[in-house]
């Protein structure tokens, strides 16, 4: 069965790992975790990470360890592990470069951006778009109609949270449903949707207390998955510590959107 299969049919699935990377050793130590935690919830898991954090606000802020290092650290993740892996692009070029792989994602700021969307649905690969910040649930179907009308049929979409005024988010939850409508996979970024964006002057702030009643209440909503972003020491983490669970914290959400979905 194919990875997009598996999910379409799936009663849940989660995407978790860091905004971007920064060590091996961080990398080992969430993706054991993850292998740990479908082992034993026999669900779809996903280890995500950006090779460049290309959309940091300011222009010294840390964008990852380079693309060469980080396809390395990807691939060895992907084999090592047995896991599929997401990772984002910014540039239509980068499509065809990010052969490990297994999901590409479309950032929030980008999801109108036709060139990117059409580069990334040419590889086949699973598409997930995320819903920008400045667009309807109704206007991310033309997103994922770009995506679809170059013959791959493997797209999902995230809802993330819409901004409120500045250096806030509000996350309205009738977009999840909304987009639902498509008849693709829709998950909840649980963990960018408590980010407070500039709170800390150049750097983002969150509220990360309110992740798992997020979580929890996207599912009431019909999310099919459960997007996270994971680190063992968020408060060293060097980007999106704030609004990023540790390992503890993070199996404590898996288990309770799996107790209200399937009961385990």
């Amino acid at each position: 069965m194919s990875l997009y299969n598996e999910i379409c049919t799936s009663k849940m699935f989660f995407i978790a790992g860091p905004c971007v990377l920064d060590t091996d050793s961080n990398a080992d130590k969430i993706a054991q975790k993850i292998v740990q935690l479908k082992e034993k919830y026999k669900i779809p898991f996903i280890f995500k990470a950006s090779f460049d954090k290309a959309n940091r606000q300011a222009v010294d802020s840390y964008r990852g360890i380079g693309f060469e290092k980080s396809a390395e650290v990807l691939s060895r993740i992907s084999k090592e592990y047995q896991l599929p892996i997401l990772t984002d692009i910014h540039e239509s070029c980068q499509a065809e470069l990010v052969s490990f792989a297994d999901v590409i994602q479309i950032p929030a700021f980008l999801c109108r951006q036709t060139d990117l969307l059409l580069a990334a649905g040419k590889t086949n690969k699973i598409v997930n778009i995320k819903k920008g910040q400045f667009v309807s649930a109704e206007q991310m179907l033309d997103s994922a109609k770009k995506v679809l009308s170059t013959g791959n049929k493997n797209v999902m979409l995230t809802e993330r949270g819409t901004f409120f005024g500045y250096g806030d988010l509000v996350v309205d939850f009738r977009n999840i449903t909304k987009m639902k409508k498509a008849g693709l996979p829709v998950i909840f970024d649980a963990t960018h949707s408590v980010q407070k964006p500039g709170a800390k002057g150049s750097t983002s702030g969150g509220e990360k207390e309110f992740i798992k009643s997020y979580a929890c209440a996207a599912v009431e909503f019909g999310a099919n998955g459960i997007f996270m972003e994971v680190h063992p020491e968020p408060e060293t983490a060097l980007c999106d510590g704030p609004n990023s669970l540790n390992l503890v914290e993070f199996e404590d959400v898996v288990s309770s959107v799996i107790k209200r979905v399937i009961g385990a």
